[in-house]
Formats: structure tokens, sequence, C-alpha cells
């Protein structure tokens, strides 16, 4: 698009916001001129339209993704409500209808089951995962299957809907054309099918389950109870005790559902939860009937643009709400909120039992943001070593990602065998091939300072030399006197920028913090966490390997042999001998011929003339 196109399409747009009214209402953006087919690409509301739309297109908006969306705009259509209420139900359905490309988008990861009253002559109760209201009227989704499970089963207990899959009329009852079936005859049916049950009082107990999946059982309860006493005046005690049977058991399961006050009748709480990268957004829903948490839900939404947390909770609460058929008048939200619902209040609780609610949904976004990036990191393990890069990245403030991390450690006993290892990781995972083991060759005695500094000398010195890939990031086991003498060389002396960072050690000899900065400061970082246990792992396989190169290193002095010292005779050789001879003192007793039956003639020479010359100089 040229310049002047661009010019005259402001121009064209603005002189449409110009127009437009200071009322509540919804409005759209198209990608082309409507008489032209343009498709919605945006739908928005609005308290006041005119000066809500116009706000796109100041100069000062500095948004990308908004920017963005300004440039595909070619024209904009707008519909007037009376009220705010109005104005999101009416952005709600449009949303629905046309699913435009810039609007936030639910994400439905999963189906959940719910609970379906069908709507037969005997009405049957089910769970199911298709949605078709025709059939019936829904309950749910439960995302939580045992809750489900634990309704249906008190459900049949208690009420004894049919299980059967046959389609029963009034006519075949009449005309005898069913047989009852095995539930029948173990009382979990009370015969509906072959007239055994009035259709009456079928209705009547699906009326009562009704109430149960709608979370009402206290209402139930009572009503059972005043169904009861009346049954037990007219002397109808038989009915009487089924009613008080029944009863029990809808206290008993009662008793098991989480309740949070008798106070609180009806109330829906919804929190948000961002993702990392704020891409994504977590909104928990939860409905608190009687007292009683009836109602656990998780969406997730994708964010087209910028929008911020109170736009896209007010945009999911109708939607939500919608969907659960919910008629609460007090909602809560963990933030104030400037719209307004017809029939409903926003309420920010600061204590008590409702702000315990706010927290139990807050708590329930968290574990579904948890549990969908395991489930994302199972897929794809590389999305969980960057993600613990670029969390060390932020608490570590460094400028690039520690995709290379090298770490050193020494190992000797009291000076003696001195030696060091250098591991490397690779985002976040260990790379053997470039591990090194280093002898000490310069420092006398037990010095780690010393021999820490001679290691980092040697590694970055040949590394500089080699044009090799530098570390990231170096991490010293051990504390701020580690760090130091390692500053020294990598900074003072070779002239390197790179990281340094510390592992520390309690009393116990057990990791319990990490040192970074000059001077060092500790780093607040949990020590459950996986970030931790990543760098507790890479000081265990330093630790683990100079040690392994220490022992090695001590077990080819303690198998040392006269025979090692016989120029020409390697390993191979000598162990074939004391193989053969079972020791030294016998190889040296044995003649030039019977040392060459072994290891043939020309390395019997060698052998054989080494020990003849030590017994002549003797």
């Amino acid at each position: 698009m040229t310049r002047e196109e661009n010019e005259k399409r402001l121009a064209y747009l603005k002189n449409i916001v110009l127009n437009m009214p200071e009322k509540p209402g919804s409005y759209q953006y198209y990608d082309d001129l409507r008489e032209n087919g343009g498709t919605i690409i945006y739908v928005g509301k609005a308290k006041n339209l005119k000066r809500r739309v116009s706000s796109y297109f100041h100069k000062e908006v500095d948004r990308y993704k908004t920017k963005v969306l300004v440039s595909k705009i070619r024209d904009i259509s707008y519909t007037v409500v009376n009220t705010e209420e109005d104005a999101l139900l009416l952005e709600n359905a449009l949303i629905k209808k046309y699913n435009p490309r810039y609007n936030v988008l639910l994400k439905d990861g999963k189906t959940y089951p719910s609970i379906i009253v069908t709507n037969e002559w005997y009405p049957r109760i089910f769970k199911t995962r298709h949605i078709n209201k025709k059939l019936g009227t829904y309950f749910g989704p439960y995302p939580h299957i045992a809750s489900m499970y634990s309704l249906l089963d008190i459900i049949k207990k208690v009420f004894k809907p049919r299980t059967c899959r046959q389609p029963i009329t009034e006519e075949g009852v009449k005309l005898g054309k069913y047989k009852p079936c095995l539930e029948y005859h173990i009382h979990n049916c009370d015969g509906c099918c072959i007239g055994k049950q009035s259709r009456e009082e079928y209705l009547e107990n699906i009326r009562q389950a009704k109430e149960v999946l709608k979370g009402n059982t206290r209402e139930l309860s009572e009503a059972l109870y005043q169904m009861m006493m009346k049954k037990a005046q007219e002397l109808k005690f038989e009915e009487a005790e089924k009613i008080k049977q029944r009863i029990q058991l809808l206290q008993d399961f009662v008793a098991k559902s989480e309740v949070v006050s008798h106070t609180i009748t009806d109330v829906d709480v919804f929190t948000i939860t961002d993702d990392d990268n704020k891409r994504n957004a977590y909104i928990n829903y939860i409905h608190v009937k009687n007292g009683t948490i009836n109602q656990s839900f998780t969406y997730e939404y994708k964010r087209k643009l910028e929008e911020s947390d109170q736009e896209l909770l007010l945009q999911a609460i109708p939607e939500i709400r919608e969907r659960f058929g919910s008629t609460a008048k007090e909602i809560l939200v963990p933030f104030e909120i400037e719209w307004k619902l017809k029939d409903a209040s926003f309420f920010v609780p600061q204590r008590g039992d409702k702000h315990h609610l706010l927290e139990l949904s807050e708590m329930n976004g968290k574990q579904y943001r948890f549990d969908r990036l395991k489930q994302a990191e199972k897929l794809n393990p590389e999305q969980k070593q960057t993600r613990l890069m670029k969390e060390l990245q932020t608490k570590l403030h460094l400028e690039k990602l520690p995709y290379q991390i090298e770490c050193f450690d020494n190992s000797n006993i009291s000076g003696t065998d001195a030696v060091a290892g250098c591991i490397v990781y690779k985002g976040m995972k260990p790379s053997r091939k470039d591990y090194r083991k280093y002898n000490i060759k310069t420092v006398v005695g037990p010095d780690d300072y010393a021999s820490m500094q001679e290691v980092v000398r040697r590694r970055y010195g040949r590394m500089i030399e080699e044009g090799a890939t530098l570390p990231d990031l170096i991490i010293t086991d051990g504390g701020k006197g580690q760090m130091d003498v390692v500053r020294e060389v990598v900074e003072d002396e070779l002239h390197l920028n790179i990281p340094i960072a510390g592992l520390a050690k309690d009393d116990r000899h057990r990791t319990n913090e990490l040192l970074f900065g000059f001077p060092p400061q500790v780093v607040g970082l949990k020590t459950d966490s996986e970030l931790f246990h990543i760098l507790t792992q890479i000081q265990d396989e330093v630790h683990r390997y100079a040690i392994t190169f220490h022992r090695d290193k001590r077990s080819k002095h303690a198998l040392h042999s006269e025979l090692d010292d016989i120029k020409g005779i390697g390993s191979k050789t000598a162990e074939a001998l004391l193989k053969a001879f079972k020791s030294v003192k016998n190889i040296k007793g044995a003649t030039c011929e019977q040392l060459a039956t072994t290891i043939g003639p020309a390395k019997a020479k060698i052998v054989f003339e080494h020990f003849e010359n030590q017994r002549e100089q003797s």
C-alpha cells in the first residue's frame, strides 16, 4: 500500500469514528470494505463507542500487535445497545459467530464429560462427551471425573433412574411389551417399564435428581424432611422410612463435599493466571451453591493482542456463566472491574471465606497451568530445557541464554595425585564428549585455590588459542573463595567476560545456595525447584567425575610393577608375563627361551637383558 493510499484509508476510518455515538455498544473491524465482502477481523465492546474506537487511531499507540491490527482495518461497523451488559453479551455472541482473527481465542484442549438428563418418556441419567441440547438437559462439564462418578453413584442409590437403553413408551408399558432386567431384580430400579412404578413418581425422582446436579442438596433435604413428617402423620411409616433413608444418603454425600460456609448460598468465583510469556491465560471458574463447591473448571485463552487481565476476564465471565447456566447474583474477582452486569455484581473479597474461595480458585488455575506445562514438556523435552535456561538467565540477569555451562572441581589426598575435572552442560544436558581431565602440574601440596587457577588458566588459555566456543556461564564447586580465584584468572589475566557463579554447601555438605555477582551475593532460589535440582545435579556430576579420575590414578600407582619401568614393554606385555609366571620374582629367574614362549623372542630378549644388567650391577 502506498503512502497516499494509507492516508486515504485512515481519513475514511477517522470519518466513521467522528460520527460514532458516545453510547455503549459493540464495534467490528473489517479487512476490506463491507460492500466488497470484507471479513470481520476484530470485535470489541465499549461503554463509550466513540472514545474507545478513536483510541486505536492515536499516534501514541505503542503496542506492536495493536499497530498490526490497525494496519489491517479497512472498514468499521458498530451496534448501539442500552447497557454495558448488553455490550458484553453482544460482543460475546459476535465473536462466537464470526471467530475473528485478532480476538482472544478460547482453547478447548479436552472434551470433559457432562451428565445428561434425557427428554425420554422415562428419562435416563448418564455421562456423555457429546452435546446435543435437543436430546436433554446437560450438567457439567466435569474436569474431575471422580466427582462426576460420585454424583452418578448417589443419584443411582437415591433416585434409581433406569439404566436400560430401550425406548420405553406409554403404549408399550400398557401393552406389557417389556420385561424387567437384572437391575430390577437386584433393586436398583423400581420397574417403571412394567408398571411397578408410576410415571408421576418416576418424574418426581428425576426432578429431585436434577436438584442434586444443580447443587441444591440442602433445599432438597429440607423438602424431603417435610415430606417424611407428612407421611408419618398419615401413618404411612414404610414410605416415611424410605424417605428417611434417602435423606441419610444425601447427608452422607454432602458431608464428603468441600463445604466452604453455609452462609454462602450462590456465588461465582473467577481468577486469571498467566503463563511465563503472557501468550496464554488460564481462567478458573468455581461455583458455590449452599456453601458447597459443586463446580470447578479452568479454561485456557490464547491472547491475539496485548489484552490486559481485566479485559480478558471480563470477556470470559459472561461466556463461562452462559456455558454453566449460572444465575449467581455475586461474582468474586481478584481485582476491580469497571463494567457492570445487569443481574450480578462484582466483589473483591479481602478476608474471610470468600477470600479463601478466591485463593482456592487461583490455586486451581496455577495447577492447571503446571499440568499443561508438564504435558507439553513430555511431548517436547527441549521446551523444558529452554524454560530452565531462561529461568537461570532471569535469576542471574545474564545478557545471553546460558546454553553452555562449565563446572570445575579438584580432588586430592594430602596433595598427592592431585587432579581436577571440568564438565560441560549444553542445553541443560551433560555433553560428555566435552568433559576434560587435568593432572595438576605446578602446585605442590594440598592447595585447592592454586589448583583451580591452574586448571582454569590451562582450559581457557587453550580455548582462546584454538578459537573454541567459550562457555556462557562458569560454575565453581564452592563458595566465594573459589569464585574469587577463578575471576582473577578469567577476568584479570585472560580478560574474558564470562559470568561466574558458585554453589555453596552447608555444614552437612549439602548444596543450599547459589552465589553470583561481585561481590558474590546469594540468589533467591527455592531448594525444591527444578532449576535448583539441575544445578545440584551439575555439582554432583563434576564431583563424581573428579573423584573417579583421582581413584583411577591412585589405582594405577597401587598396581605399578617393575615391569612398567622396562623401556619397550607395554601394559599388555607385562600383564601377559604376570599371568604366565605369577610374580616378578619368577620372571627374573626365567631364561630367555622361557620368556619367549609367552611374549616372543624380541620382547623376551629386552626383559631378560634388563634383569641381567640389574644382576651385573648388584
